[in-house]
């Protein structure tokens, strides 16, 4: 058998596994990383590197950045300041994706999300409202959010290393033509209608840090100001990446050692705070995705699909092709990993049709970017599985129909701003 085939049954496996749900969803994703070893598909080195994947060790760096915020009591606090001035749930889902939103087209889209669950879970608990109903919402903001500038997710920069090898170059907001219209209409359909497709689960207080019912009053001032200023600083950190030459998960552990140093969280609090149900998700998915990228089993999917469209097909046809099949690998690969497989098939595609690489390129960053519909289809939503107490049907009820309403905005505004023929 060959190794394309012994891939895409681990993947036709996991996609079946995710929906069952029969066995734990890191017990799935644990199965698929040893068994793509014991069949030779990946030598144990590049299947485990998952778990030393920078987002792994952001994950557990800012469990416990938000653990310590919570741990205090602070994150309550600020729930209380939020919860003050949205009074109703959908006011609430409302003002959580603007902030995520904004603050994800300029920082990291992980980074954002995982600083703003425990304050999120701070303004459900303080609110009254199921934080279920608050953390997907968050997630789906961040992906949306990180198609406002070249900077707000990997997968714009890899479509512009793409576009500068043959000579053309996106502006920083080019990507907002499109990816702003999807945020705003995004939050609206949420406002409206989306919110009836959000899980409503009992919250359950025994799940680590996260316990609302916690009495705070004990907790020294200083404690719950300096778990605030950390954060803050971690966030600026983040924000100034770049410019000071630490990567964000390097930030994220200065962060989290600062905290368990000053005494804010304990080292027991530290460790009970970070969530392994989510590491073990991630980390053995990740090595699904480096055998669908090092197999050609990726690319042999996406060749099989352009190729049903024939030697002539439609502009339209194939923007909308290529949008739809960026949508479906990007929820069961990184968004980084799809938009570097197709951004190379989408150009040589374009230029063998005469056709302007920009319109290619653009269907792909952002359809790439709708990876609402299951756990593992960008970190973040990996992240709030445990907390929002979520199941895999529960991101595809929610996730489907905001890939609906993404791909719609997209059909109409990508034609528009990025036409195959200008």
């Amino acid at each position: 058998m060959s190794q394309i085939t012994i891939t895409l049954l681990f993947l036709a496996f996991a996609i079946i596994m995710f929906m069952l749900e029969k066995i734990p969803l890191g017990v799935t994703s644990m199965i698929v990383c040893v068994g793509l070893v014991v069949t030779g598909v990946l030598d144990w080195q590049v299947a485990f590197s998952g778990f030393i994947d920078s987002n792994v060790i952001l994950f557990v760096a800012m469990f416990i950045v938000g653990g310590a915020l919570f741990e205090t009591g602070m994150a309550n606090k600020i729930g209380g300041v939020v919860t003050h001035f949205a009074k109703t749930e959908r006011q609430l889902i409302v003002a959580i994706m603007v902030i995520v939103g904004a603050m994800s087209g300029f920082l990291s889209n992980t980074g954002t999300a995982a600083i703003l669950i425990p304050v999120v879970i701070g303004i459900a608990a303080k609110s009254g409202y199921s934080r279920s109903r608050l953390l997907m919402p968050l997630v789906f903001a961040a992906a949306m959010g990180g198609n406002l500038s070249l900077i707000g997710a990997p997968g714009n920069m890899i479509a512009q290393s793409s576009m500068e090898k043959i000579g053309l170059k996106f502006g920083f907001f080019d990507y907002a033509k499109v990816g702003l219209p999807i945020l705003i209409v995004g939050i609206i359909f949420f406002a409206l209608f989306g919110y009836k497709f959000l899980p409503d689960k009992v919250d359950t207080s025994s799940e680590g840090i996260f316990d609302e019912t916690k009495d705070f009053s004990n907790v020294p001032k200083w404690k719950q100001n300096l778990s605030l200023i950390i954060l803050l600083l971690t966030l600026l950190g983040m924000i100034f990446e770049e410019q000071i030459g630490i990567k964000l998960c390097v930030i994220g552990c200065v962060g989290a050692l600062a905290l368990i140093v000053t005494g804010v969280i304990s080292e027991k609090d530290a460790l009970l705070s970070i969530d392994l149900k989510t590491i073990f998700l991630f980390g053995g998915t990740l090595s699904l995705a480096s055998a669908l990228e090092a197999t050609g089993a990726g690319e042999l999917i996406a060749d099989k699909v352009i190729g049903m469209l024939g030697d002539n097909p439609s502009p339209y046809i194939l923007t909308f092709v290529i949008f739809m099949l960026c949508c479906i690998m990007t929820n069961f690969m990184s968004n980084t990993a799809t938009t570097a497989l197709m951004a190379p098939i989408g150009v040589s595609i374009a230029q063998g049709m005469g056709a302007d690489p920009s319109a290619v390129l653009m269907a792909c960053v952002i359809g790439g970017s709708c990876a609402f519909a299951t756990p593992i289809g960008m970190p973040a939503n990996t992240m709030v599985v445990t907390a929002g107490g979520y199941t895999f049907k529960d991101y595809a009820k929610a996730g489907i129909p905001m890939i609906v309403v993404a791909t719609i905005v997209s059909m109409i505004l990508l034609p528009i701003f990025y036409p195959f023929f200008p």
